[in-house]
C-alpha cells in the first residue's frame, strides 16, 4: 500500500472522527449555539474537559462572560442543524430559532440543551488557555446526561439513529458504527497472537464468499457491485 505526504495543516483532520459537539452557551438572556470538533477529555479526577475555539468566535466570548458551556452530543437526525450553526454568526442571529431547535433547561447550569440530541454534558469554565491561533477552554464538569438508547458507560451504537455524529471537514460528516471488541490473546512467551483459529476460520470464510462472487459476477461485475453497495450505504442529507 502506498503512502501519501500530506500537509501538516492536514493533522487536525486526521485526529477526527470525533464525536460533534453543539456547543450551548448563555449571557444576559441572549442563549448561543455552535458546533464544535475539537474537544477532548482532559481529566478523570476531577473531570476535566476541553473545546477547542478560534477567540474571535462568538461562542468563545459567551464563554468567557458567562464562565460555563454544555457540550450536547447530536446524531445524524440533527445532521443539517449541526452544519447550519457552523454556517452563520449569533452575533446577529438567534442561531437556535434559525435552526428550529427546540431546548430544554440544564440541571446545574444557564446554558440551554439541546432537544434530539444524545448526550448533554455541563460544565463551569476553570482555565482559558491561549493554544496557537485558538484556545483551549477547560470546563469542570458538573452534570452528564445521556440517552438509554445511545450510551451505558460506552456508545452502544445499536442503532444508526442513536450513534454520534462525527466531523470529517467541509460540508462531510460521518456516524460512528460497527462497534468492534479487541479480544487480545498471548503466546507462552507474552507475545500477541495477531490472529486466533476462529478468527482465522472467520477470515478465510469471506475471503471465499467473495471469490464465489468475483467468480460468479466476473471482475468488472463485482467491482459494479461493490459500488453500488457502498453507495447505498451513502446517504446525503
Amino acid at each position: 500500500m502506498a503512502r501519501c505526504q500530506c500537509d501538516v495543516t492536514d493533522a487536525r483532520r486526521l485526529l477526527n472522527p470525533g464525536p460533534v459537539a453543539i456547543v450551548t452557551t448563555s449571557w444576559r438572556a441572549e442563549a448561543n449555539a455552535a458546533p464544535v470538533s475539537w474537544t477532548a477529555p482532559l481529566s478523570m479526577g476531577p473531570p476535566l474537559v476541553g473545546c477547542v475555539i478560534h477567540p474571535h468566535r462568538h461562542t468563545a466570548d459567551m464563554i468567557r462572560f458567562s464562565e460555563e458551556f454544555a457540550i450536547n452530543i447530536p446524531g445524524p437526525d440533527l445532521l443539517k442543524q449541526t452544519a447550519f450553526l457552523g454556517s452563520i454568526s449569533g452575533l446577529q442571529t438567534n442561531k437556535i430559532e434559525a435552526a428550529g431547535l427546540e431546548t430544554f433547561g440544564a440541571q446545574s447550569i444557564s446554558a440551554p440543551l439541546i432537544e434530539g440530541c444524545l448526550a448533554w454534558i455541563e460544565c463551569g469554565l476553570v482555565d482559558v488557555i491561549p493554544v496557537g491561533d485558538h484556545t483551549l477552554f477547560v470546563g469542570n464538569v458538573v452534570k452528564v446526561q445521556a440517552l438509554d438508547e445511545a450510551y451505558a458507560q460506552r456508545w452502544l451504537l445499536n442503532e444508526r439513529k442513536y450513534s454520534p455524529l462525527t466531523y470529517l471537514g467541509g460540508s462531510h460528516y460521518a456516524v460512528v458504527s460497527e462497534p468492534l471488541e479487541a479480544i487480545v490473546q498471548t503466546s507462552a512467551e507474552g507475545s500477541l497472537i495477531a490472529e486466533t483459529a476462529e478468527e482465522r476460520e472467520a477470515r478465510e470464510e469471506h475471503e471465499a464468499t467473495e471469490r464465489e462472487r468475483r467468480q460468479a459476477e466476473g471482475e468488472e461485475g463485482f467491482e459494479q457491485m461493490q459500488r453500488a453497495e457502498r453507495s447505498g450505504e451513502k446517504r446525503v442529507f
